[in-house]
């Protein structure tokens, strides 16, 4: 087993329900998806992590992937990062996600975003499920003020724009104590003023492609915020999501990690953002510049086309050292 280091920060491993699904050769099972997960739980660390999409970039369903996870792991958490929330209807959303939390014994954490419409797959994936892109932002938000109170167990009656509830309770409810914990997209490189201010409906922060002032920044916003709602910032859990490639050919890592992003997003969008693209030190080096401005978990997805290799060089280079 790899052996953490004495360093407070937390680290996670996103899966590649996304990667499993870009090639022509259909999976036949998601035991590589199970296989990883038991990886990083013998290794210690703290966490496991999916992502979300309906059709823009077609991707294993995250709770039933995650419900999977849970049945084979005993101790790490399980996250989305992202999670499009509002694909779906909060009601709905509570539901399910309670009832992997009762799956999993308290595990989950929902990183949730207002997700993105920058190109024809994404502002259609929205409009496939009846919601307007140019409104998701204002539907997320209700969504959160619906959703995270109905996971710890309270009956709801919200108006807005978007939905309307009325007495509404549900069963099962998070076994844990605040429910269930909703980091909530926020990043320095938009800044979106509107945002920082929506982190204080959730538990903690996600944020992904910053560079590390940005990120520090965001960070400050938020705290801005909790000042002024007589919110605790240090309650918030800060997370970063970043992509790297490791080993030591770096021009064969850059294309790799490049023709990897492209068949992801379609685009290699973020550019010099992503990364790094090199060995197990320059890894660590750039987790410790998060680490240092003020994330509490670093959530690693890896650029490649060999997920084993990179876990294996991730757990044994770089986990023993942060």
């Amino acid at each position: 087993m790899v052996k953490v280091g004495l360093s407070m920060t937390k680290l996670g491993v996103l899966l590649p329900t996304r990667g499993l699904l870009m090639t022509d050769v259909l999976p036949t099972n998601i035991d590589e998806i199970v296989d990883m997960a038991e990886a990083v739980e013998d290794s210690g660390i703290d966490s496991v992590w999916v992502g979300d999409s309906l059709t823009a970039k077609p991707r294993l369903e995250p709770f039933t992937a995650l419900s999977a996870i849970a049945a084979g792991t005993k101790n790490i958490r399980l996250g989305t990062a992202v999670l499009l929330s509002s694909l779906r209807h909060p009601v709905q959303l509570a539901h399910v996600a309670t009832t992997l939390d009762l799956i999993s014994e308290g595990r989950l954490v929902l990183g949730m975003g207002v997700g993105g419409a920058f190109n024809d797959a994404q502002r259609k994936e929205w409009h496939n499920v009846g919601v307007d892109p140019r409104k998701r932002a204002g539907r997320f938000e209700e969504s959160l003020k619906i959703f995270k109170p109905l996971t710890r167990g309270e009956t709801i009656t919200f108006s807005g724009e978007h939905f309307d509830v009325r007495d509404i309770s549900i069963k099962p409810v998070s076994p844990q104590n605040n429910g269930i914990p909703v980091l909530v997209a926020a990043h320095g490189r938009s800044k979106l003023e509107r945002q920082y201010e929506r982190v204080l409906l959730g538990d903690g922060i996600i944020s992904i492609s910053d560079f590390p002032d940005e990120y520090e920044m965001a960070l400050k916003k938020v705290s801005q915020y909790c000042e002024q709602r007589g919110t605790q910032f240090k309650s918030l859990e800060k997370s970063f999501y970043m992509t790297v490639n490791i080993g030591d050919k770096k021009e064969k890592l850059t294309e790799e990690a490049d023709r990897f992003l492209k068949l992801y997003y379609g685009i290699n969008i973020w550019q010099e953002r992503w990364g790094p693209w090199g060995t197990p030190e320059e890894v660590l080096t750039r987790i410790k510049t998060y680490e240092n401005v003020g994330a509490e978990t670093i959530i690693v997805r890896f650029a490649s086309f060999d997920q084993a290799r990179q876990l294996e060089l991730f757990l044994n280079e770089v986990v023993p050292y942060v």
